[in-house]
């Protein structure tokens, strides 16, 4: 996301590096690029032009004010807290309190409403220990029903459905009801959309907000859709006056004009991002970590919380204990990999590294990276992943027919894993090293919080 922006604006900040100051000329050059990427990005021209001259106001404000700071590294810091601001600011709040809590949710067919809700479910659940209901009010659409009865299977939550009734405000009352006897925190209302905004679907879901008067109205809406998705989050907003958007799809092939452009635009909060298709990827909505990340910063604090979320203490505390004794195993390889795998997409992790992201960008990096890695553990006995170092020539012939792969592939892993297990033991007479080590306990500091498994 956001690859084209980012690198057109990387190109005006570098060109600006070869000036010894800000100037009157340098600085219209700069923001008519800056302007340029933004329309680009399918930003609208009129949001493109204000947050320029926003911005050109500011650098000349500073010409002469800060004569030791680089002109390309102000300007970095003047585009960064405009789309910051540009974005919303700061995190949006999301209210839960309630007996329970009720969430509506709101959006065009095909824009992920019902993959939302069960994200948002499992996000309630895990990350704030809420029992959540979710409830079928697409009473329109085939196998809506079925496709959120399997998505909260799979997310562990209840869903309330009434397949035979047709009236949506008749089954979200009745699903409150029965979260209020059964003691549920919260209440998920996914609602029916339409493949376009018509005078029927606005009179269906402002009836069913009327009478359920939710804590939230969340509109989902496909980010891929660029500056369409703006038009039609102002569409509902003026109907239904919702609390925030979900930006959904934002992994895919976007230039980031409904992030940049939606809160400008209808004056409602981004409140959630989704990046992927399983149901862990789902991200509270910061606007000036994703300001960072569209300038090339990465987004340490995110992958640092995705971390902590995922991490257990006690179990980095014995992985420790192994490491420093050099005992690392394939079987603490394998919990290091499924953990990896908990924390989301690796190419979007690694994408929140400073520095990573346009490195990796243009690879095909996913998580089948792994399956190669875990097919030839699989194919180990328990003592031979507990015992690295007793796997010989008829050994590796062994594992090499269980797993379908040739000798040179295994040869390769083992050794690597021999280079990665004497260096992890090196790294481990250094406390200060080890604390940067996911999983690594690395002293007192070190350890990532208790976090779920």
């Amino acid at each position: 996301m956001f690859n084209s922006l980012s690198d057109r604006l990387d190109s005006v900040f570098k060109t600006l590096s070869g000036d010894a100051k800000l100037t009157e000329i340098n600085i219209a050059q700069s923001v008519k690029e800056i302007r340029r990427a933004l329309v680009a990005a399918d930003v609208n021209y009129k949001i493109a032009k204000s947050f320029t001259d926003n911005i050109k106001e500011k650098a000349l404000g500073q010409e002469n004010i800060l004569k030791n700071v680089k002109p390309g590294e102000l300007m970095v810091k003047l585009v960064q807290d405009g789309l910051t601001e540009l974005m919303g600011g700061e995190a949006a709040e999301f209210n839960t309190k309630g007996k329970p809590a009720v969430i509506l949710i709101a959006g065009l067919q095909g824009s992920g409403k019902t993959t939302f809700t069960g994200k948002l479910a499992l996000f309630l659940k895990e990350k704030h220990k809420k029992k959540v209901l979710v409830t079928a009010c697409d009473v329109y659409r085939p196998a809506a029903i079925d496709q959120l009865t399997v998505i909260s299977e799979q997310v562990g939550a209840e869903i309330y459905k009434e397949p035979d009734n047709k009236n949506p405000v008749q089954i979200a009352l009745s699903a409150i009801a029965h979260a209020q006897q059964q003691k549920h925190d919260v209440v998920i209302v996914d609602t029916a959309g339409r493949l376009s905004v018509d005078e029927e679907m606005m009179n269906e879901i402002a009836a069913v907000k009327g009478a359920i008067s939710p804590n939230e109205t969340l509109f989902v809406v496909d980010s891929m859709t660029g500056q369409d998705a703006v038009n039609t989050a102002k569409a509902f907003n003026d109907r239904i006056d919702y609390d925030g958007v979900v930006l959904t799809k934002l992994d895919g092939d976007t230039r980031g004009g409904a992030a940049l452009s939606v809160k400008y635009t209808v004056g409602k909060p981004i409140k959630f991002v989704s990046t992927g298709e399983t149901m862990d990827t789902l991200d509270v909505f910061h606007p000036e970590r994703m300001a960072q990340r569209i300038l090339g910063m990465g987004d340490i604090v995110s992958f640092v919380e995705k971390a902590q979320s995922q991490f257990d203490e006690e179990e980095a505390k014995r992985l420790e204990k192994k490491i420093k004794k050099n005992k690392f195993d394939f079987n603490d390889f394998l919990s290091q990999i499924a953990q990896l795998r908990r924390m989301g997409d690796l190419k979007s992790l690694l994408g929140m590294i400073p520095g990573i992201g346009k490195m990796t960008r243009d690879l095909n990096i996913d998580d089948s990276a792994f399956n190669k890695v875990e097919a030839i553990i699989f194919s180990m006995t328990p003592y031979e992943r507990e015992n690295p170092e007793t796997l010989d020539l008829s050994r590796k012939r062994r594992i090499a027919a269980g797993c379908g792969q040739n000798m040179d592939e295994i040869n390769r892993f083992i050794k690597q894993f021999d280079q990665m297990r004497k260096l992890m033991h090196k790294m481990s007479k250094n406390p200060g090293m080890m604390g940067g080590m996911p999983g690594a306990g690395g002293g007192k500091k070190g350890g990532f919080r208790r976090g779920r498994r």
